[in-house]
Parts: structure tokens; C-alpha cells; sequence
């Protein structure tokens, strides 16, 4: 059946997504759904260290409850009327409605919420129209430019020398506490003297000030809408990571010269990760890089491949004739009919499971 995993992990979706952006950031946070959706994502697709904002205060993450008759009836007015309570209370500098299965299957209109909302509440709404079908890169996406949409400014236009703005540093991309601490310092070693992460704890302001950015680097495939938005809205340029930004797994890539690989993980990792085996082996290695997530043709090399589902995976570890897979270790353990290197790539997405180094 198609789509179907048997094996494999269900991967974080598209809530998930837009909810691991937002939820540092002090706003208000109501997730459209039953309750279910909101325990998964809390519970589950988010690591603890990511549910807070700079401050270390929790963020104000909220179910809508919804109930059979609130879903028949479409009872907005009441979901508005809740929220404004709690904005009274919670002296939030934003509210975001993130959209569920229940209200995709109904036909809601975010559109129309996000207006109903807005004057009561005094603050700007961010309607964000994720709907469970998607993974959790469609709900980066969404979120980031929602954000840019509400804050980012066009006054203040005075690009800020050495400069540069991350998209798509994400807990569900990089499932290490550490992973933003790296970045930042890797790029100061190259010459950056200021580094914003967008979507991290504490970073609204960075939204606000998207515009003075001398570049953008994009570290995920999630990250290319919004650096593509404010290249087209401010002429900032912008680039693709071109390789991983710390030492993690050198030694195994040096040990591939000559092998045939497989590298699974989101678009842009993973050619970053190829990318830095050619130069530790000169080259020499035969590399397939593959994904169940976005797929952007401008990443791909003509070997590469989106991966539909569990089927087409263990198909192309079957059939690709590889002595070596890259993967997180759930895919990993997928495969254990394969005999050749298994090199552990994690994705928090994927397999939910933090790295701890």
C-alpha cells in the first residue's frame, strides 16, 4: 500500500513543524485540534530543551479542545472568545492558530480566523494552515513566513556588516541541544561577526530585523521559501550550506574512498554530508543522496531521489548495489537484510531520539 510504513517510525508532521519555530518564541500558540494533536507534538516531536523561550519560561501552548458539534457547527466565535481570554492574561507579543487533520477535513478558513482574532486581541495572529498531511518541513516553512509576514520590517533598512541570518536550524532537523552553538561558532571563525538563528528561542526580533542581513545560509530545504522571500523583498543574497558545520563523523567519511553510498537524511544535510566526503576522499566515492522530505531539483544531482514512502526505501537499499548507508538509525534498523556499513546519521524527525554528544 502506498505510503504505508510497517517499519519504519511515522515521521513528525507538519504541526510539528510549526510548532518547534514558534514556541520560543512567547506568543501564544493554539493548536486546532481535539487534544491528541497537541499531546503528540508536546509530548512527543518536541525535546524538552526546545519548549521554552530565552528566558526559560514554558510557552503558551494551548489545544482548542475541539468537540464534534464545535467541528459540525464550525463554532469559531468560541475558539476566538477563548483566546482572547487567555491573551488578557499572557501579554503576548503574537497568537498563532496551527491547523490540524479535523480542521483540513472541515474546510476551515484561517484566513477569516486570523481576522476575527486580531481585533479583540490587539495583537497580531498568525494563521498557520498546516493540516497532518504533510511532514514537518511544509510547517517550518509555513511558519517562518508567517513570521516574516507579521514582523518583518522595511523602515529600518541598514544591512548590518558581517552578518548572517540562519534558516532552517530546527530541533526536528538537528536534534542536538548544541547544534545552534556550533553553527554560530563555525561561521564566526570564518569572519561573521553577528549570527542570527530564525525560529530559536528569543529570536522574534531577528523577524523584525530580517532586512539588514548582509546573507542568509539556508541549512535545510524548509529554510529556501523564507531566504528566497527576502531576497525578492530586500535583495538579500543567500547560500546553501555546503557542508556540516562540525567534526561529527570525519573519520567514517575518510574510511569511504571508493565506496558506493547511500545517504538518507532532509536535502540539504545530506549534500552537505556528501560534499564533505569527495574532499576527505578526493572524489572517489559513488554518492546517492535521497529523502522522504522536500525535494528541491536546484539540490539534486541526476542519482538522487525523493523517497515516497517505507516501500521505495528498502527498495533502493535492495536493489542500489551500496556498501555503505547514511541514515538515522530507525531507517537503519529497517534494513537488516543490507551487509555492507551502516553509519548512523541522526534525524530527530525521524526517530524522535536526541543526539547526545
Amino acid at each position: 500500500m502506498k505510503g504505508l510504513h510497517k517499519i519504519i517510525f511515522p515521521f513528525a508532521p507538519d504541526q510539528s513543524g510549526a510548532v518547534s519555530v514558534l514556541a520560543g518564541l512567547s506568543g501564544i500558540i493554539v493548536i486546532v485540534d481535539a487534544g491528541g494533536c497537541t499531546g503528540n507534538i508536546c509530548g512527543f516531536d518536541l525535546p524538552g530543551w526546545v519548549q521554552s523561550d530565552a528566558s526559560g519560561k514554558e510557552p503558551w501552548i494551548f489545544s482548542a479542545g475541539l468537540r464534534d458539534m464545535d467541528a459540525i457547527f464550525g463554532r469559531d466565535r468560541a475558539l476566538i472568545d477563548k483566546l482572547a481570554k487567555v491573551a488578557e492574561h499572557a501579554d503576548a507579543p503574537f497568537a498563532a492558530l496551527v491547523g490540524t487533520p479535523v480542521p483540513a477535513t472541515i474546510g476551515t478558513d484561517f484566513g477569516a480566523l486570523k481576522k476575527m482574532a486580531e481585533k479583540p486581541l490587539g495583537i497580531p495572529v498568525l494563521a498557520i494552515d498546516t493540516n497532518g498531511a504533510a511532514w514537518y518541513d511544509k510547517g517550518v516553512e509555513k511558519a517562518y513566513l508567517a513570521l516574516l509576514d507579521a514582523f518583518a520590517e522595511s523602515d529600518d533598512r541598514t544591512v548590518i556588516d558581517n552578518s548572517v541570518g540562519i534558516f532552517g536550524l530546527t530541533s526536528l532537523d538537528f536534534g542536538n541541544r548544541h547544534a545552534k552553538e556550533r553553527l554560530e561558532s563555525a561561521l564566526k571563525g570564518t569572519g561573521a561577526d553577528t549570527v542570527r538563528v530564525y525560529g530559536t528561542p528569543g529570536s522574534l526580533s531577528f523577524f523584525r530585523e530580517a532586512g539588514r542581513m548582509e546573507k542568509n545560509l539556508v541549512v535545510s530545504p524548509a529554510g529556501l521559501a523564507p531566504a528566497e522571500y527576502l531576497q525578492k523583498k530586500y535583495g538579500t543574497p543567500y547560500s546553501i550550506l555546503p557542508e556540516p558545520f562540525d567534526t561529527t563523523g570525519m573519520e567514517e567519511d575518510a574510511a569511504l574512498s571508493g565506496k558506493r553510498i547511500l545517504i538518507v537524511h532532509q536535502q540539504v544535510m545530506a549534500d552537505a554530508r556528501r560534499n564533505r566526503i569527495r574532499r576527505l576522499t578526493d572524489a572517489k566515492a559513488d554518492i546517492t543522496c535521497a529523502t522522504f522530505f522536500s525535494f528541491e531539483k536546484e539540490l539534486a544531482e541526476p542519482s538522487d531521489m525523493h523517497l515516497a514512502d517505507e516501500d521505495a526505501y528498502l527498495s533502493l537499499v535492495r536493489n542500489g548495489h551500496f556498501d555503505a548507508v547514511l541514515a538515522d538509525e530507525s531507517l537503519l534498523a529497517a534494513i537488516p537484510f543490507f551487509t555492507g556499513s551502516r553509519i548512523a546519521f541522526p534525524h530527530y524527525a525521524v526517530s524522535g531520539k536526541e543526539e547526545t554528544a
